[in-house]
């Protein structure tokens, strides 16, 4: 018989260096004189997972599913409407500024567009150079001879230092946005869509490279992305989302084996095969994801669910769990 969990339960043996239970963000709409009562976005609705040190675990899903407003909650980026984040020993939910600019060393972010997220009238040097300066670390020769190693690190020569972003290709603007995170020596990075606008090839260099960075410095990734396949290649574990929710949870080789709810079926449907004599049954969900604002009664993915019962439409299932490290929130498992 499954379990039910509760998020709190969701931490693995591994000691948890990011611990989040019942998260949420909700967003307000916007609404005339004679509008009814306030109506919201329920973009995060009660999320919970962990991560441990030294692991990956990838966030997937389709976009508008709310990976991303997630990622930026755990670093409070934005403001959560409800639930408590842990880094380390440290619940950060209840910091203020003053204390909450102190644990910015530890946890930092890589985001989607590297041309949008580089001042594109900084040099690389000052852009790398900035979070140092922004915390008071080193001075002088000293940081400049760390913007130097931080360069080495992510694969740039030290002559890119007095180039501007402009003059970069995609794959080597990411490369400055990783080295830039890594400045003030974090042991939490979130990786927002870091790969998704870049060519396939330097996709897969940047991915061993944080590879690599992990297996050197010993961090700890909340990778974001809505390619399973991407996801797989790097992650421990991997987190389903739909509609706000994680659905499914598991170690990679579990959930690609034996994936336990149908939309991580439908996703790994969708995943290249690289060998072509390999046959896989293509799952096309029907219909669109349902208005965040508006979530349909019961299970969330009931309105696309090839196997939905009629309790799949009145009641929302738990997230439970299946075996040991592997959770699933489907009725029919």
């Amino acid at each position: 018989m499954l379990e039910d969990v509760t998020p709190a339960t969701l931490q693995e043996t591994a000691p948890a260096l990011l611990r989040v239970e019942g998260l949420k963000k909700h967003f307000p709409l916007k609404r005339g004189l004679l509008s009814g009562p306030r109506r919201f976005v329920y973009a995060v609705d009660g999320v919970g997972f962990s991560v441990a040190r030294g692991e990956t675990l990838g966030l997937v899903g389709e976009s508008g599913c709310g990976k991303s407003t997630t990622g930026k909650a755990v670093l409070r980026l934005i403001e959560p409407t409800a639930g408590t984040i842990h880094l380390g020993d440290v619940e950060i939910t209840g910091l203020d500024a003053a204390g909450l600019r102190r644990r910015r060393r530890d946890m930092q972010i890589v985001f989607q567009d590297p041309y949008a997220s580089l001042n594109p009238r900084m040099s690389i040097g000052e852009i790398v150079a900035e979070p140092l300066r922004n915390f008071g670390i080193a001075r002088g020769p000293e940081r400049q001879g760390r913007i130097r190693d931080l360069l080495g690190r992510v694969g740039l020569r030290a002559d890119h230092l007095t180039k501007y972003p402009h003059q970069l290709s995609g794959g080597q603007r990411q490369r400055v946005g990783i080295a830039r995170a890594l400045a003030l020596e974090p042991s939490l990075i979130v990786c927002d869509e870091a790969v998704s606008a870049l060519d396939v090839s330097v996709q897969a260099q940047v991915v061993n490279l944080l590879a690599d960075l992990q297996s050197e410095l010993g961090l700890s990734y909340l990778f974001i992305s809505h390619d399973l396949a991407v996801v797989g290649h790097i992650s421990h574990r991997i987190a389903v989302m739909y509609l706000g929710r994680i659905v499914e949870l598991a170690p990679r080789p579990r959930l690609f084996a034996a994936p336990q709810h149908p939309y991580t079926e439908a996703l790994l449907s969708a995943v290249p095969v690289p060998d072509p004599a390999a046959k896989r049954q293509r799952q096309v969900l029907s219909g669109d994801v349902p208005n965040p604002a508006d979530p349909p009664k019961g299970c969330a993915f009931n309105t696309r669910c090839p196997y939905a019962v009629e309790r799949c439409f009145v009641d929302a299932p738990a997230l439970r769990r299946v075996e040991a490290g592997h959770l699933a929130a489907c009725h029919l498992r």
